[in-house]
């Protein structure tokens, strides 16, 4: 997989479209990698290695003793069959389709220098017969859910395969898909090319402030994953407004300018309702309340995260001192520097129960037997628990869970881990 990224790339257009200037304000901050990143290039890697041997062309499959695991298997061979799916469909449509995998696109002619890589571009016809471009996105991500619908980076990468292919095709239809399995998302947007073109002349303004560096800063949630987050002063001016928007009677003066004290639970005088017949509690926030605050609270705390995340590098890796502060070294777990030489030593002195056996897994099991086999054999005693409940906005496209219809020992389990 290519590494090389551009300026305005297509995953990061989200950031410069709604702030220009942050691309090249976050220049000077290096672009560190996580383990997160490097498992999401692996599975990428497997699920190229997955289309390619369909596509019967001669590859290596990836290796990998950290990242290779039931998971990734289970997540790509979404993604795989979702992929084939579609070439299978255009197929039956009658018309033998072109497949690009990894496939770089240049999209320049609407952000200057802009190019990427998009996962897998489709051409070939619809079910009525029309042109289509379809554009896959693999994401391994399971923390923020990302829609297809009207996203800019799967829109830049269509404008890309557009400008290498679209004079050789007649393409009428745009189709966008993003495979997120870990979330069970898979989010398909479709445009015509005219509709998608006409984005792309309206976004030419914008990508030149942004490669010259010009425009206004406007934080939001696209900061995330924006380097320059921690020392941005927008962002800083945000979080501290909201905070003194939220939370005003937090502490005496905690948000005073000057010499101006701000009144608040301590300070303030406390007049009793009498006229009403039901009893308060005026020092308790009502949930609905605390609903309406819930997109601050995640802002603020994504930017103290950063910030603090930011400084504690500084010190830790570059040894700048912090007032206050100090680095120090936490708690640590022992572990063999050579296993293979602990096994012989153990042997050799009479110890010989040193593994523990552990049943294959279930994806191993299936590609062992076979689908159909599999099925045949051991499908009755397969079963898929429900995941793990959580928060999410009203927008998120995943279906509201049934509360009152849940059994009472799924959530018994949980107090009992908690005691």
């Amino acid at each position: 997989m290519p590494d090389v990224h551009a300026l305005l790339s297509a995953s990061s257009s989200k950031q410069w479209l709604h702030c220009p200037p942050s691309v090249r304000l976050q220049e000077g901050f290096p672009n560190e990698s996580s383990v997160y990143a490097e498992e999401g290039t692996f599975a990428h890697e497997v699920c190229e290695y997955k289309v390619r041997k369909y596509l019967h062309e001669r590859v290596k499959r990836p290796q990998s003793e950290e990242f290779y695991t039931e998971e990734i298997d289970q997540i790509t061979d979404v993604y795989a069959e979702f992929v084939i799916s579609i070439i299978e469909q255009m197929k039956r449509n009658g018309i033998e389709p072109l497949v690009l995998v990894e496939e770089r696109v240049d999209y320049s002619h609407i952000a200057p220098s802009g190019f990427g890589t998009a996962d897998m571009l489709i051409i070939g016809k619809d079910d009525d017969g029309k042109g289509l471009l379809h554009i896959c996105d693999f994401k391994t991500g399971q923390g923020v859910f990302v829609d297809a619908d009207h996203n800019s980076q799967m829109m830049l990468y269509a404008l890309g395969g557009l400008a290498a292919y679209g004079y050789i095709y007649e393409i009428e239809i745009v189709r966008m898909s993003i495979i997120q399995p870990r979330l069970d998302n898979i989010s398909t947007f479709e445009c015509s090319r005219e509709e998608l073109e006409a984005w792309g002349e309206s976004i030419k303004p914008i990508a030149k402030l942004a490669f010259e560096g010009k425009g206004e800063q406007h934080p939001g949630e696209w900061c995330r994953f924006c380097r320059a987050k921690p020392v941005c002063r927008a962002c800083a001016d945000e979080a501290l407004a909201l905070c003194r928007e939220e939370f005003l009677d937090l502490d005496t003066g905690a948000f005073s300018e000057g010499n101006e004290t701000e009144e608040s639970d301590l300070t303030a005088p406390y007049q009793a309702d009498i006229d009403t017949p039901v009893f308060k509690q005026p020092g308790l926030i009502p949930l609905t309340e605390l609903a309406a605050i819930l997109p601050t609270l995640n802002r603020i705390s994504s930017w103290i995260e950063s910030v603090f995340a930011y400084v504690s590098a500084e010190a830790i890796n570059h040894a700048v001192p912090v007032p206050g502060y100090k680095v120090v070294e936490g708690r640590s777990k022992r572990i063999f520097t050579d296993p293979k030489a602990v096994v012989d030593v153990a042997v050799q002195n009479g110890y010989t129960d040193l593994y523990k056996q552990q049943l294959i897994s279930l994806t191993e099991f299936e590609k062992m037997m076979g689908k159909k086999r599999f099925a045949e054999l051991l499908g009755e005693y397969v079963a898929k628990p429900p995941g793990k409940l959580a928060l999410v906005p009203e927008n998120d496209p995943r279906p509201p869970v049934d509360l009152g219809s849940a059994p009472d020992q799924e959530f018994a389990v949980l107090a009992e881990q908690e005691e």
